[in-house]
C-alpha cells in the first residue's frame, strides 16, 4: 500500500485526491514542512512525497501524478493515450509547476527574490507575484474556453490545477473573478464526493 506524505494547503493535495480517485487502498500522513518526519523520507523536506511498499521514494507533485495515472489506467486519469495527449498531459503539467505554481513564490516568501529586507521591498516582490499569477491564470482560463477539463476527460491535470486555484481564490486581487472557466474548473471539482472527502481529511474533520 502506498504512503503519501503531505501538508495542509500544499500541491500534495493534488496526488491525495487522485488516490481517491484511483480508489485503492493507500494511506495519507500529514507532516509539517522540515520535520524529522518528512526529512527521513525527502532530505529536500517538501511534500509531496509518495513512498512504496518496498521502500521506492517518489517526490515532485508532476512526476507523483503521471505515475499514479500510468500505474493505474484503469481509473482513466492520463488524459488520453494518444502521443499528441501525452504530449498535451506534460505540457500542462509543466505549466503548472513551472509557470503557475512559481508565481506564487514571491507571494509566499518575498524574502527569496530580493536581498532588500524593507517592507516596502517585499511588497512589490509579492505585487509582481500578483501580476504573475494572473498571466497565468488568464492563460489557463481561455485554454478552458468551453471545455469542462484541462485535458481530454477528467485527469490527474485537473487535480494538479485544484491547490494553486484554490490559492488564487485565498490570495490574489478579485479573487479569480475575472477566469469564469477557471473558477468553474473549481467549482466542479469542489462539488466530487472524493474531493470533498480529501478537504475534509487535510481540516481534520
Amino acid at each position: 500500500m502506498p504512503t503519501l506524505y503531505y501538508a495542509v494547503g500544499a500541491c500534495s493535495l493534488a496526488p491525495h485526491i487522485v488516490l481517491e480517485w484511483i480508489g485503492a487502498p493507500y494511506e495519507a500522513v500529514k507532516v509539517q514542512y522540515g520535520s524529522p518526519e518528512l526529512l527521513a523520507v525527502n532530505p529536500a523536506g517538501a511534500v509531496p512525497t509518495l513512498r512504496e511498499d518496498d521502500g521506492w521514494l517518489l517526490n515532485q507533485a508532476g512526476a507523483i501524478l503521471d505515475y499514479l495515472a500510468h500505474k493505474h489506467p484503469e481509473a482513466g486519469l492520463t488524459g488520453g493515450d494518444s502521443l499528441r495527449q501525452k504530449a498535451e498531459a506534460h505540457r500542462w503539467s509543466a505549466f503548472l509547476t513551472s509557470d503557475m505554481h512559481a508565481s506564487f513564490w514571491p507571494i509566499f516568501m518575498p524574502y527569496r527574490y530580493t536581498t532588500d529586507e524593507s517592507e516596502e521591498a517585499r511588497a512589490k516582490v509579492v505585487k509582481a507575484g500578483h501580476a504573475l499569477a494572473h498571466k497565468q491564470f488568464a492563460t489557463l482560463d481561455k485554454h478552458l474556453e468551453g471545455r469542462e477539463w484541462i485535458l481530454d476527460g477528467r485527469s490527474v491535470i485537473d487535480a494538479y490545477a485544484f491547490p494553486m486555484i484554490r490559492w488564487g481564490k485565498k490570495l490574489l486581487d478579485g479573487h479569480l473573478a475575472q477566469y469564469p472557466n477557471v473558477l468553474a474548473l473549481h467549482d466542479r471539482l469542489a462539488a466530487d464526493p472524493a474531493v470533498q472527502k480529501v478537504l475534509d481529511r487535510e481540516a481534520g474533520k
